[in-house]
Formats: C-alpha cells, sequence, structure tokens
C-alpha cells in the first residue's frame, strides 16, 4: 500500500507507484493506494494551496497505474487529531490489513504531522507491516514536488512543468456559452468552465480534446483588459475546427507560453495580435506533429 497526497501525480509519485504496483504482483498481493481529500494543507496550513489536479484527475491517474484499489480518505479536523498509532492501528492494519507500506522519504502523519518514516518503521515492527521508503527523484539539481510544480505552473514555465510530471500539465471542463466576443473578431472560441484550481495566466499554445480526438488549439486565460472585465475566464481557440461542442467535456494540453495578456487599445489590434498568434502556433504545430494531431 502507497500513502500520499499524490497531487500531480508527478514523476516522483510514479516511482512509488511502478514499485507498489511490481511488489504487489511479486508478492501475489492487490496493490492498494491511501490518499487524502482534501489535501491537509487546506485544512492545517496557514497559506492557501492550490491543487495540481482535481480529485477526479488525481483518481484517474492513480489508476492508471495498474493500481488494483484507490482509497480516499476525508481529512477532515477529526481525522488529523489521530495519533501517528491510531492511523497505523485503525487504518493501516484494522481497516487495509496492509502487509507492506510505501511512502516517500519526507512522509509525515498522525497529529501535528509528528510521525516520520522513522516512527513508521518502529510502528511497523509493533504492528506486523513492513515499510519501504522511496527516495525522491531529482531532475536538474532539484527535487521533484508538487510545490515546485505549482510553483512552476504559476510562473507559465510550461515546458519544466511539463518535464516533471512526465506528461502536459491538463485542465479539464465543460464548454459553456460566452459574450462571444472571439467570434465577433473572427476567432470563435470555446469558453470552458473548470474546476481546475491553477490556471496560469496568458495566452498558451495548446491541445484540446473533444470528442475523442484532439485539435491544436490556442488558449488564453485571463481578464480581457481590452474589454475590462473583471472575471477570469479560459477560452480557446480550435485551429481548423468549426463544430458546436456546447455542453461538452473536453480536455486542455498545455505545451508552452505564448505570450503575456495585456491590454490592447482597439478590438481592431487585438485581432491582429490573435492572427499573428495563430500563425506562430501553426508553425509550432507543424514542428511538433509534421502529420498533424490525427493523422489518417
Amino acid at each position: 500500500m502507497a500513502i500520499g497526497n499524490f497531487d500531480g501525480v508527478h514523476l516522483g509519485h510514479q516511482k512509488i507507484l511502478n514499485y507498489v504496483v511490481r511488489a504487489a504482483q511479486k508478492n501475489e498481493l492487490p496493490s492498494v493506494v491511501l490518499t487524502f481529500s482534501p489535501h491537509p494543507e487546506k485544512v492545517l496550513g496557514k497559506k492557501k494551496i492550490a491543487m495540481i489536479q482535481t480529485l477526479e484527475q488525481r483518481q484517474r491517474e492513480i489508476l492508471d497505474w495498474g493500481v488494483d484499489s484507490l482509497y480516499i480518505i476525508a481529512f477532515d479536523r477529526n481525522f488529523c487529531l489521530l495519533s501517528g498509532q491510531q492511523f497505523a492501528k485503525k487504518i493501516v492494519v484494522a481497516g487495509l490489513r496492509a502487509k507492506e507500506v510505501v511512502v516517500g522519504t519526507n512522509f509525515r502523519f498522525g497529529k501535528n504531522r509528528m510521525g516520520n518514516v522513522l516512527s513508521l518503521h518502529r510502528l511497523g515492527k509493533l504492528l506486523g507491516f513492513r515499510v519501504h521508503s522511496i527516495p525522491p527523484v531529482r531532475r536538474k539539481g532539484r527535487i521533484v514536488s508538487s510545490s515546485l510544480i505549482r510553483n512552476l505552473l504559476e510562473e507559465g514555465k510550461i515546458p519544466e512543468a511539463n518535464a516533471l510530471l512526465g506528461r502536459y500539465y491538463e485542465i479539464e471542463g465543460e464548454v459553456v456559452k460566452g459574450i462571444q466576443r472571439g467570434k465577433a473578431l473572427g476567432f470563435p472560441t470555446a469558453n470552458i468552465q473548470t474546476e481546475n484550481e491553477i490556471l496560469p495566466r496568458g495566452v498558451f499554445l495548446t491541445e484540446v480534446e473533444a470528442r475523442e480526438e484532439k485539435y491544436p488549439s490556442l488558449t488564453n486565460i485571463g481578464k480581457r483588459p481590452t474589454f475590462h472585465h473583471n472575471e477570469l475566464n479560459v477560452e480557446s481557440y480550435l485551429i481548423d475546427f468549426s463544430s458546436d461542442i456546447y455542453g461538452e467535456r473536453v480536455k486542455i494540453k498545455f505545451l508552452k507560453k505564448i505570450r503575456d495578456e495585456i491590454r490592447f487599445a482597439s478590438p481592431e489590434a487585438l485581432r491582429r495580435q490573435i492572427a499573428s498568434d495563430l500563425e506562430t502556433a501553426r508553425k509550432s504545430f507543424k514542428k511538433l506533429h509534421p502529420q498533424g494531431l490525427n493523422p489518417a
């Protein structure tokens, strides 16, 4: 059984999941992941934390690694009062009957986060389960962590974040009716209503997955300063796509940031910039996918 928050399911998490699945198969045991929702920092932390993934995304990503069962504990004030020993007895042993517990080397648990890997080893010897701690993954001298990835995404450093995630950063949501500013400018966009918490600001080269197909796209996340809007909007222009997808769920994968969102002197100046962005996007996609995203 692996225990952790697994927000982002990044390279470090993948190392843990890979170990758990292989060890379970070798020992003819089921592989289990135990995670928490909401994130403990949302309950206990003094600073606001934005999640890399929605709970649904995290579930899918974990199960895609071949894990047999995923358990989600509601992390609330009552749960966080459990001591480390109570957690091990009630959850690990009595609840899930774990034979081996796999965690990262920075794992903390129990009331006031007093438990660590060393105390988990002691509890394992006392209660009858083995403990295996997985060292962190490093990239370019830095430890891969959810907090580092959050910072990179919020700074618009998309390729760097993607490298640590081991895949494209992705948000998803429903296509809803907007005020059709894009259509008036000649670039009709899909307005996305999303539950994702990290929405980097600016104009991005993206891939939109709709109806099980992938489409090259430009995605703008911002407040439309040219039109004096105050609400944050997510809108994607699907290149060479004209179907009606209102009410459908789509996924947006982020490749790289093209520019910051800025206020233009006029709608016409904005239109010219979008045309320029589109040309940049076409050239970039041609390099990335010479045969197109969905070759025949």
